[in-house]
């Protein structure tokens, strides 16, 4: 088995950092957004999945265009978006060394059985 998977890991942890640099260099914005869907939607709890969903997209959007395959950036995208409803509904406190570690631990485990098959 090649190392595709340690790249896909390493490659959603960045998107991520960088979805955490976006998120907090434009906060004003998410701020009125999420206040908007929450209007439409008049639910917490619809409103962060709406937020989590939005993410997992932008993660879609930056594997696809680094590893050119939409695969990789579909599946990427929807194991990273169930880690963080997991994390996030059952309120784990963690570090950030932790929080990425569980990521990264994760992430790798599913695509190195993805790319075994």
């Amino acid at each position: 088995m090649n190392i595709e998977w340690f790249y896909i890991a390493i490659v959603l942890a960045c998107s991520d950092e960088l979805h955490g640099i976006i998120w907090h260099t434009f906060s004003d914005f998410y701020i009125i957004f999420g206040e908007m869907v929450y209007n439409i939607v008049q639910s917490s709890f619809i409103t962060w999945i709406t937020h989590e969903v939005l993410e997992a997209i932008f993660h879609v959007i930056i594997l696809t265009l680094v590893f050119q395959s939409p695969t990789i950036g579909i599946l990427a995208g929807a194991i990273h978006l169930v880690i963080d409803l997991y994390h996030n509904y059952f309120n784990l406190e963690m570090t950030w060394l932790q929080h990425r570690s569980l990521h990264f631990v994760i992430e790798s485990i599913f695509f190195m059985i993805i790319l075994a098959m």
